[in-house]
């Protein structure tokens, strides 16, 4: 009986915390005006923050919102009109608020590590992974670059309302915010006493030159543009543009191997987001209808995944290959991009039991980030097993309960 009622009660609460959506307000930090930290448009730089409470008041988990990056004026000036360019078409999109799941949650059943710290999210509105800092207002179309001046607004915002002060500390962003974790990573670290746990966790952000594979000329010249554009020769970190051009340097597989604090790599070896996009820069309608439906795939187009998943391999092996214990990564062979922030990436999908070694084939994405956030493994993983790529979103919302009530009953 008495374990019939643990079990239930665990089923309740694991039932509670899917249904709930924890909402969060959006606000907008005004005092990053006088800086001139502002969006493409002029806006004020906007965020969401849910007090940490408990044993976690005195933990901060600082996260970068993604969003790719504009690449000249036309783009740039596109993407003023809408929520990754503007704070203000953001507050109208979102209805002035926005839901906090996966690793955000303050659910102590489904985010056990991190559920009860401070969360503070920051949102993109420079198209630069937060890296610009152009004096001179674009004056044809009215467009500022200050992506770093945002990001160094709201750490001094942060500061202000007690940041200083922590116990742990984590950076984490998912894609061009995975990006731009890896850029700021030492920055952010210095912000802190030594006697601070100071890590960061890079999301889908692993973007790969990739150099002698498909679309690498592509690749390179896009980067080269966001680097024009935004004005980043000079931003970039001299770690890296004293070996590098600039264009490189924002290829975290040249960023990482001098990056000094822990860093986490969370990565599809099939990423959704770079098998769509980086590949092709003209995509045929039927590698659309591919990277749409890999049931619509033909052999040649899944050599040509295969053939990314071995690049993305041996490239971020290289990265970490002398780093030891400051590196974390967890790559599996899901057909994905972004983890943290949603229950279906982080914490109950089927990306459990991936063809990892048996220690972790139970494993959730955010059990490996608490692992090694807190010293308790040196947790390195890749799903060697797998090379094709796996479909991991075939799970509707009853399904995925039923999964985490059964993960939760038995772990």
């Amino acid at each position: 009986m008495a374990t019939l009622l643990v079990a239930l009660t665990i089923l309740c609460l694991v039932m509670a915390g899917i249904e709930a959506d924890q909402k969060v307000t959006v606000s907008l930090l005004d005092s990053a005006i006088a800086k001139g930290a502002v969006c493409l448009d002029g806006t004020p730089p906007a965020y969401a923050y849910s007090p940490g409470f408990g044993d976690g008041i005195d933990n901060w988990h600082v996260i970068l919102q993604g969003g790719g990056w504009c690449w000249d004026v036309t783009e740039c000036l596109n993407r003023s009109k809408n929520d990754l360019g503007s704070s203000a078409k953001l507050i109208s999109k979102v209805n002035g608020s926005v839901t906090f799941g996966g690793m955000l949650e303050a659910n102590s059943t489904l985010n056990p590590d991190f559920y009860n710290w401070n969360v503070f999210k920051i949102f993109y509105c420079d198209g630069s992974s937060f890296m610009s800092d152009v004096e001179d207002v674009d004056p044809k179309y009215n467009l500022t670059y200050r992506g770093a001046r945002i990001y160094d607004a709201m750490m001094d915002e942060l500061l202000r309302i007690g940041m200083g002060n922590a116990k742990n500390a984590l950076l984490s962003g998912g894609s061009a915010g995975g990006l731009a974790t890896t850029l700021h990573c030492d920055k952010f670290q210095s912000l802190f006493h030594i006697t601070t746990r100071v890590k960061c966790v890079s999301d889908s952000g692993f973007f790969i030159h990739g150099e002698h594979f498909l679309g690498a000329d592509w690749r390179e010249s896009f980067f080269y543009r966001v680097v024009s554009t935004h004005g980043l020769t000079n931003m970039l970190p001299t770690s890296c543009t004293s070996k590098f051009s600039p264009t490189l340097c924002l290829f975290p597989e040249n960023l990482v191997p001098d990056i000094q604090t822990p860093l986490f790599l969370i990565e599809s070896a099939f990423d959704a987001y770079q098998i769509g996009v980086t590949l092709f820069p003209n995509r045929s309608p039927k590698w659309t209808s591919c990277i749409h439906n890999l049931m619509s795939c033909n052999w040649t187009e899944i050599e040509i995944m295969k053939g990314f998943r071995f690049i993305l391999i041996n490239t971020l092996k290289s990265a970490i290959a002398n780093s030891s214990s400051r590196r974390g990564y967890f790559v599996h062979s899901c057909y994905r991009h972004g983890h943290m922030e949603e229950i279906s990436g982080s914490t109950c999908s089927l990306i459990v039991g991936n063809g990892l070694a048996n220690k972790c084939i139970f494993q959730n994405i955010a059990e490996a980030v608490g692992d090694w956030y807190f010293d308790r493994s040196e947790f390195q993983e890749m799903d060697m097993v797998n090379n094709l790529p796996r479909n991991c979103t075939g799970d509707d919302l009853p399904i995925l309960k039923k999964k985490c009530i059964d993960y939760y009953i038995h772990h």
